[in-house]
């Protein structure tokens, strides 16, 4: 029976602590189970094991940026959509680097982290699709503004 409280998005609430506090090398299913106070085998009641918790937090991270960038870009056009994006993506990769860094090496062939990297990517594209860009132009001028950012 999973212990009260504990949930499969409350154990990724207690990875991205640890995350945060740690690093991604420091994201072990012992240390979330430390983390929220129970015995690393407790865990498995929620997930299938850590490479689904990592899964799961770089979908939570994806979707929380594709939100905040949205929120960020939404009513403003053209330069002032750029900047608002780069603003966001600074502020974010600023404020959690560990998060950042996930992210930036995760790569699963997986529905949900595909839907997800789908939506933080279509806020890119509304961003360049103001400056009237279409087809290979616009996709060329995300990877632009990608590089820019991500260096």
């Amino acid at each position: 029976m999973p212990r009260a409280g504990l949930t499969t998005d409350a154990v990724v609430s207690a990875a991205l602590e640890v995350l945060d506090d740690r690093g991604p090398e420091g994201l072990t299913l012992k240390a979330v189970a430390d983390w929220t106070g129970v015995a690393t085998p407790s865990l498995y009641k929620h997930i299938g094991g850590l490479a689904e918790l990592r899964r799961l937090v770089a979908i939570r991270i994806i979707d929380e940026a594709a939100a905040r960038m949205g929120a960020a870009v939404m009513g403003l056009a053209r330069q002032d959509a750029l900047d608002a994006y780069l603003t966001e993506y600074r502020t974010l990769a600023s404020r959690y680097p560990q998060r950042h860094a996930l992210v930036e090496r995760a790569s699963y062939d997986d529905p949900g982290f595909i839907a997800a990297s789908e939506r933080l990517v279509n806020v890119a594209y509304a961003v360049v699709r103001g400056f009237g860009l279409e087809g290979e132009d616009l996709v060329h001028a995300v990877r632009t503004v990608r590089a820019a950012v991500t260096g």
